[in-house]
């Protein structure tokens, strides 16, 4: 197969889990860094309120768009497995079915969003100071959206094969671009959130850019060779087999999280701005704890493409255990650090810094727990399964946190925010104990239909 990449399937897995996982953490939070910065510097220039016209658009982006985000899970999973049982042509075709189904992705994405984003934002009960600013910035976002679904879908092909270096350097480049246009669209041209929302587009195309051209480069069955792209009917049916129930978990999960929002929305702008800068910084707990989950698609992945079962239940042991201390020590940190991060973001309203204080105090602090469920997610995905963790999500997460709203959290004396975020600790416990119940059952099954297979080819 050309250029294989053996540390998944070969060797000691501590080190080469450590190893991939890392580049993957530091690619994240500077993806995580584009709208960090588009926070900061609106704080700083802009006020408090231009924070929360940001803040305001997160949930429902995230809802939108995490429906065709999952179908990049399915190209990296549907990759991995080919990969791991040398399977050249069905890797060649994944990859070239990926790219278009990016590009249509990016096309649908962008009419919804920008025709419906002011819509969306009313349905919230965005407050009217905050929701004309939300709905430029979501417009010129989903303008660019077609960039975001390229360097997505490719740099799951990228960390299938093993290279999780290459997305790490076209994001750093990508990310200083989108600093240094976010400074100069708000402090000389004076957009406000218009101009950190173009600076994040144009910097998505530069990593999009960037990840077609590592594509292109590649000597193995993953080149990607542009006039070659079609859809495969048999690998495109795989994607949406694997990525849809993906996505539709995202969009359920953002589903939950916006009626949070709107709830939260509820308690006034100071309380958004609060809240949406506490929720960026919480971000970069999470996509460290996400990592793992990449991770554990794609080494599983592998692994079972490659018949290698003995190594998938080493994968997830290591995977569990280092995701709980990475979330320990993570959101310790954010929590312990809360009042100076939040300072960052905030310069106007110190009670907005303190009800940032009281999200991180309920969601960062047992934020381990999310990984735990991260880690069961792409065990079950790894494995092929992408329908059951679809269900559990729908039911432990979304089912959980709506259920608590309109129950407890609708109770006059349990109105308040603390009441709110603990629907997550609740949803995060009730959802990872499940996953991983329905994951060594399927994982004894694969066991089981292994040694028949195994003896079927000894006797023949």
């Amino acid at each position: 197969m050309g250029k294989t990449n053996n540390s998944m399937l070969q060797g000691p897995l501590l080190g080469s889990i450590i190893t991939y996982t890392i580049p993957i953490i530091l690619t994240s939070v500077l993806q995580l860094l584009f709208n960090a910065a588009d926070l900061v510097i609106v704080g700083r220039f802009c006020g408090s309120v231009s924070v929360a016209a940001v803040g305001a658009t997160g949930s429902i982006t995230n809802l939108i768009v995490n429906l065709f985000v999952g179908l990049s899970v399915g190209v990296g999973v549907t990759v991995a497995r080919a990969y791991g049982s040398r399977d050249d042509e069905v890797v060649h075709r994944t990859v070239h079915t990926a790219v278009p189904t990016a590009l249509v992705s990016g096309v649908i994405l962008t009419f919804v969003g920008v025709l419906f984003s002011e819509s969306f934002l009313r349905m919230m009960d965005t407050p009217e100071n905050v929701l004309e600013l939300s709905a430029v910035y979501m417009k010129i976002y989903f303008g660019g959206i077609t960039f975001s679904m390229i360097y997505n879908f490719c740099s799951s092909i990228l960390r299938a094969v093993g290279d999780t270096k290459g997305p790490l350097i076209y994001l750093t480049v990508a990310g200083v671009v989108n600093v240094v246009l976010n400074v100069f669209f708000v402090t000389v041209f004076h957009m406000n959130v218009a101009g950190v929302a173009l600076a994040t587009t144009i910097s998505q195309g530069v990593s999009a850019v960037l990840v077609v051209i590592a594509l292109m480069k590649r000597t193995d069955a993953s080149r990607l060779i542009l006039s070659k792209m079609r859809f495969y009917k048999r690998q495109l049916i795989t994607i949406v087999q694997i990525g849809l129930p993906a996505g539709i978990q995202g969009s359920l999960f953002s589903i939950s999280n916006v009626i949070i929002q709107s709830s939260i929305n509820s308690f006034g702008d100071i309380v958004m701005s609060g809240n949406a800068a506490a929720g960026n910084i919480e971000g970069f707990v999470y996509v460290c704890l996400n990592a793992f989950y990449q991770t554990a698609v794609n080494f599983i992945g592998q692994n079972s493409g490659a018949r290698q079962y003995k190594r998938v239940a080493k994968i997830v042991g290591l995977c569990v255990g280092l995701v709980t201390v990475t979330g320990l020590l993570t959101g310790f940190l954010a929590f312990f650090f809360g009042e100076q991060l939040l300072s960052i973001y905030i310069t106007d309203s110190p009670e907005a810094i303190e009800y940032g204080i009281i999200r991180l105090a309920y969601i960062s602090l047992p934020y381990f727990l999310c990984g735990l469920m991260e880690v069961s997610t792409g065990a079950l995905r790894g494995m092929g399964s992408s329908l059951s963790p679809m269900i559990i999500s729908v039911l432990g997460v979304c089912g959980v946190r709506i259920v608590w709203i309109y129950t407890v959290f609708g109770m006059e004396q349990f109105h308040t925010l603390e009441c709110l975020y603990l629907s997550y600790i609740v949803s995060w416990t009730f959802t990872l104990l499940l996953q991983f119940a329905v994951f060594f059952f399927i994982y004894k099954k694969h066991v089981k239909e292994d040694a028949l297979y195994r003896e079927r080819i000894s006797n023949a």
